[in-house]
Formats: structure tokens, sequence, C-alpha cells
């Protein structure tokens, strides 16, 4: 077994911090150490951008064939040491075993999809209005990228941004985050292992804020992508706008899902109660406000609450664990504020809603379930991020819809029906960037991944995330 990385990925080589100073990693199941990263000084960053700068101007010139090998030896690496690297993403980020086993082969999907679309960037000739004219448009690298990924999926996230931003014939440096750099810091390990030019792929660790800022600020970043809070995309674009800097940027998320009378109701709230469990409630995309309609509602809640109780909480790698902890004390805080305000403003406590009891250390909080919800309420207001179940009813489909929009957020949405014309026009009237009918399966490599309003611009995966590190150039060709 290899040793965790630990260093920060710099034009090629591994290195410490250039003053030495390191930040602890910690396990959310037991708070302690699982290892240390540098904390990357301004001297390290501009280290990184010089490099990025200059492998940049010789990979884009590269070949799409050889950029295409390159990331697929980089997807046969990642499979290669995938239950090394699912050992670690479990000890980091507290996810169980087999979520983190998912993890690392979705990632390595990323870059298996884009070794094909490197292949795949057209342009297009146009008639023109004369016989004498050629109208070409061709696609060119955006130019060096600052990507900055969360701790949610620390693997599949970054993978994403950097799959693609290679393919594209773009160098990227890579903020990982803070709680799972090691995992991610893998992926800077296959790049190395694939033989990707030095200085093509960076990796810095440390402190978010001070490296985005500066970063950002260096006229050699063409283009920024972030997964984050609606907090952090907001402050980033006005970084972004002083340098006019190309964005990315896939946001927040707090997705509806609508429940319809005609649906398999046992079977939904199956498919619901299960999906909101994943990683602890801890993904962007995650159903996270149910609502059904009233005839079949408490059949729904029911089956949902019975899914919820069945769900056994342990370390990721405790065999038959469903559930870990969350993520980070931050996120506990937050999961206890967001149930006792909906408690004081009168929902139901049907399962849950407390510390399991025998966790006196870590991040633990078990899957809950809330009835009786409504707008005043913050859990239906603020993304929750956190294994908390908010179930309201409906009555038409106008009234459904009303309530699915009523939030800034537009990732994700999700409808269960058995009608095609039910589900067409849910699909429709949802605002939100990505829909799932009778599933909450809505990420893999071959479709576009974003939303819309405050959930961000900009799409990663399909053909058409390679887009977002190209720029279109006309050239005009007069004979």
């Amino acid at each position: 077994m290899m040793m965790i990385p630990s260093k920060m990925y710099i034009d090629g080589a591994w290195v410490d911090a250039s003053d030495g100073a390191v930040i602890d990693v910690i396990n959310p199941a037991d708070e302690s150490v699982v290892h240390t990263v540098p904390v990357a000084t301004e001297a390290d960053l501009d280290r990184a951008l010089a490099a990025a700068d200059r492998a940049w101007k010789a990979w884009r010139e590269v070949d799409a064939w050889t950029r295409s090998a390159k990331l697929r030896a980089v997807a046969d690496w990642l499979r290669a040491h995938r239950e090394e690297i699912a050992d670690v993403l479990t000890d980091e980020q507290g996810k169980t075993t087999g979520e983190c086993l998912g993890e690392i082969g979705a990632a390595a999907d990323q870059f298996d999809w884009y070794a094909d679309e490197a292949r795949r960037i057209y342009g297009r000739v146009i008639d023109a209005h004369s016989r004498n004219n050629r109208l070409l448009v061709i696609r060119q690298s955006v130019g060096p990228v600052a990507a900055f990924s969360p701790w949610n999926f620390p693997a599949l996230l970054t993978s994403r941004k950097m799959a693609s931003a290679i393919a594209a014939g773009c160098s990227i440096i890579v903020k990982p985050p803070v709680e799972a750099p090691g995992t991610a810091l893998y992926l800077a390990r296959a790049c190395e292992a694939a033989e990707i030019p030095p200085g093509v792929v960076n990796m810095v660790t440390g402190k978010s804020s001070f490296i985005s800022r500066h970063l950002i600020a260096s006229d050699i970043i063409r283009k920024v992508s972030l997964t984050g809070s609606v907090p952090i995309g907001r402050e980033m674009l006005h970084q972004c706008a002083d340098g006019i800097k190309a964005v990315s940027m896939e946001l927040g998320g707090h997705a509806p899902v609508l429940v319809f009378e005609d649906a398999d109701v046992e079977a939904a709230a199956e498919i619901c109660a299960r999906g909101k469990c994943r990683n602890n409630g801890q993904v962007c995309i995650a159903a996270s406000r149910f609502f059904v309609q009233e005839s079949v509602a408490e059949r729904y809640i029911e089956k949902f609450v019975a899914v919820v109780k069945a769900q056994k909480m342990g370390r990721g790698k405790d065999p038959g664990t469903d559930v870990g902890p969350l993520a980070n004390r931050r996120r506990l805080e937050t999961t206890e504020t967001l149930v006792a305000d909906a408690l004081a403003k009168g929902a139901h406590l049907r399962c849950g809603g407390k510390r399991p009891e025998g966790f006196d250390k870590g991040f633990w909080y078990e899957p809950t379930v809330l009835t009786g919800v409504d707008n005043t309420m913050r859990i239906m207001r603020e993304e929750p991020f956190c294994p908390v179940a908010p179930i309201a009813t409906f009555t038409t489909l106008e009234d459904g819809l009303a309530q699915a929009n009523a939030t800034e957020f537009g990732l994700a949405g999700y409808v269960f029906t058995k009608s095609t014309r039910t589900a067409l026009l849910a699909s429709e009237g949802i605002e939100a960037g990505m829909i799932g009918v009778n599933t909450i399966l809505l990420a893999t490599a071959e479709i576009p991944f974003g939303g819309i309003k405050h959930s961000g611009y900009g799409r990663e995966g399909g053909s058409e995330g390679i887009l977002d590190y190209t720029v279109a150039k006309h050239i005009n060709i007069q004979l």
C-alpha cells in the first residue's frame, strides 16, 4: 500500500510548503488526525501559476489522440488503485466503503469519457456570401484554469474539472477540499503515473480563501471553476469580475421531489429514503424537499420512516454500515440548528432528531424525518446538506410545482408518476437544470451536470462539459 499523498503537486514534483507549515486532516468518525498536508504560501502559488502558464503553451499544441491516451491511462490507474483510494476517502470524509468505491469508479469514468471527448472537439465551416470567402469556426483551449472542489465528493467532483480541462488542452491548478485533500491528491498521482507533462496538472493545499484570492487575481488564470456553496460562489464571482475571467459555477441545491398519487408510492418512498441517507445527506443533488400528493401522503411517510429507521449508522469501514458521520463539526451544528428551528415552528418529528447513542466522538447525527413543514422553516429554504428529510403535501400539479419552485435553488428535481403526461409537464415545470423521473440517479459522466438560478451556470460532464474549457474562434478567409 502506498502512503497517503500528503504533499502538494507543483510542476511535476511533490513538495512541501515553502515555510514548512501544515494543517491536520481530521477523521469525522472519531476526530483523530488522519494525516497532514502543506499550507501553500504565496511563493508556492506563484510557482504553480508559472508552471501552469508554461505548460499550457505546450499542452494546447499536443494532438487530441495523445491527450486521449493520457486520460485513458489516468482512468486505468485509478481503477487499479481503487481500494487504496477508497480506504483513504473513508478516513477523510466518513462515507461507507461501498460509497467510496463507487465514487472512485465514477471518477475514473470521467477520465474515460473525456479521453473520447478530447477527440471530438468539433469546429464548422459556414457558407459565406461570396465564393471568394471561407468562414471557419474552431475551438481552442481557454487557457490555465483554477479549480476549486468540495469535500462531499472529493474524487468525483475534482475529476470532472481535471478531465475536461486536460482534454480541452488546458493546464489546471486544483485546490482540493481541506477535509479530504488526500483523496484528491491521488488524482494528481494518477496524472503523474500517466506521464501527463509537468505543469499541466498542479494541486495546492491550504487555506481556501487565501488560495482562491491569489489565483483568481493572477492574469495567468483564464478560467475559474467552482463546486461549492452559494455564498462562496458569489464571492468568487466578484473576484472574477475584476479580471473578466470565464467562470463555471456548480453551487448549492435543494432538490424538490413531487410524488403523485398514481406513482408506485412504496417504491418511491424507499428510493427517496435510501437516497436521502446516501453520504448522510451531503449530496448537492440529493432529494431534499419532499412533496407528496395528499391522497397517498401517509402511505409514503410510513414507508419512508420505516426505511430510514432501518439504516445502520457506523464507521464507514464497518461491515453493514449504511450511514456514516457528517463530514465536519460545522455540518453537525447546522443540522441541529435546522431541526430545532423546524420543531419550534410546528414541524412534527417522525424519527431521528438527535445524535445517536454510543457515538461520543465524531460528527454523528441520526437520519431524521420531519412532517408538517412549511416555508417559514429554514429547512425548506436553506440548503440542508444533512440527513434531514422534510415532507409536505400538495393537491394539484400546479400546487406541487408552485411549492417545488419556491426556492432560490435550481440544481435538480425529481418526479414520481406512472403518467407520461404528468412526467413531462412536471419535468418541464420544475425550475432546475436536471430532472429525474422515477429515479434519483443523475450524475454520470455522459450527461451534462449543472443548475440554474442560484445553483449556478455552466455544465460539467457530457459532450457539453468540454465546451466550458474552450473558446470559439471565427476565421474569415478572403481568397
